[in-house]
């Protein structure tokens, strides 16, 4: 039977996140990331919340209320930001010279006054289970992430693709969630500056139409 701690662990693993990576990101120590996969401990609100947040995962699905770890949002309710979600981000052309426009979303003023966003609609199986193509990814615009973000990654001029990143010793690792279809690639630092490999930015959350 499924718990909260497996929960848990489920997501660390699935983003290849020891406890110290995890327990970085919501600000306490690999112990206590231990304590709570075994079930040994609970975590409390703000933590979970943490995890729901960085996981983008339902507190619902977190808490095992339901199966389903999607939040469903409200596609448009006239009362936020529109961000044009792009069908492909390729090099050489800025983000917002990118003609290929499918549709808007919205986010909270209070989101957009944290920095630029844009929206990219999911291609291909690559991040399966977690993101299906047709999906819609929101991303803040920006120049490098952490261990475990899912980013837009621009690689020797290709179209960007959605990939999760793991910061290595020389260089980085880029990763699908289906490894049947994407296998872990490595790229060193100096492939970095001279492919160049190029983060456009950090997916902060999902979207799916129903």
């Amino acid at each position: 039977m499924s718990t909260l701690g497996s929960r848990i662990k489920e997501l660390r693993l699935e983003r290849k996140m020891t406890g110290d990576e995890l327990g970085r990101v919501l600000g306490i120590s690999k112990s206590t990331i231990s304590l709570y996969e075994h079930d040994k401990s609970t975590p409390d609100d703000a933590i979970k919340k943490k995890i729901c947040s960085y996981f983008d995962v339902s507190f619902d699905w977190l808490m095992g209320i339901t199966t389903s770890r999607t939040t469903i949002y409200p596609k448009r309710t006239g009362r936020g930001v529109p961000i044009p979600v792009l069908g492909r981000v390729v090099a050489g052309i800025p983000l917002e010279a990118v003609e290929e426009i499918l549709d808007y979303e919205e986010i909270t003023p209070e989101l957009a006054a944290t920095g630029e966003f844009f929206a990219l609609q999911v291609k291909g199986d690559s991040m399966l289970p977690k993101l299906e193509e047709g999906d819609v990814v929101i991303v803040k615009k920006q120049g490098d992430v952490e261990t475990g973000d899912i980013a837009i990654v621009l690689v020797n001029g290709d179209e960007a693709t959605i990939k999760q990143v793991k910061k290595v010793n020389g260089g980085i690792m880029l990763y699908g969630f289906n490894p049947d279809v994407y296998e872990p690639h490595f790229y060193s630092n100096q492939q970095i500056e001279e492919l160049p490999v190029r983060i456009l930015g950090k997916v902060i959350e999902s979207r799916r139409s129903w």
